[in-house]
């Protein structure tokens, strides 16, 4: 997994070729099984496959175009409530979306993360496409396909020493 590391790019291009059921579910399943404050597991997942809705929600936002070209969009949402550690619950959400970036990496496909907390419009607007229910908020979108390009992995080149702090 580490070779996906440096292999993850951010894809917003892609091509009409269908993501399977199984590739979602191994997506879903690395997002899933991201650690966790308290083991609370905030997460829930929406699948968007449909033109329509995929259309809808690359306008939330102007950074969300992606979601329009891709063959799918995870839609990344958090339970808000019955967490033992509400506090934590963002970073068990980013955790969530770069375990499912990471998978998608190693399966070659391609991902883009178009974040969307904690702007509030946003959300309510993710929301209502989706039918998130009270209690349900979401946190991404992950635009989600196979490449129209091959990507141009950074992950490799961004190691600086200089922001590496020694305390021996």
């Amino acid at each position: 997994m580490v070779e996906a590391i440096y292999k993850r790019a951010s894809v917003r291009a892609f091509t009409d070729e269908a993501v399977t059921d199984n590739q979602v579910r191994a997506a879903l399943r690395a997002a899933m099984a991201a650690p966790s404050g308290g083991n609370q597991q905030p997460w829930e997942f929406f699948v968007v496959r449909d033109a329509e809705h995929r259309s809808r929600l690359s306008q939330v936002t102007k950074y969300a175009k992606p979601a329009d070209a891709a063959p799918c969009v995870i839609v990344a949402c958090m339970r808000t409530e019955g967490l033992r550690f509400p506090n934590l619950a963002v970073q068990d959400m980013g955790a969530a979306v770069e375990n499912l970036l990471l998978a998608v990496a190693d399966m070659d496909l391609g991902a883009v993360w178009m974040g969307i907390a904690p702007d509030e419009e946003p959300m309510k607007a993710v929301a209502d496409i989706v039918g998130a229910p009270e209690g349900i908020q979401p946190f991404a979108l992950v635009a989600l396909g196979h490449p129209a390009a091959p990507p141009a992995a950074k992950g490799a080149d961004r190691y600086e020493e200089s922001r590496v702090h020694w305390l021996s």
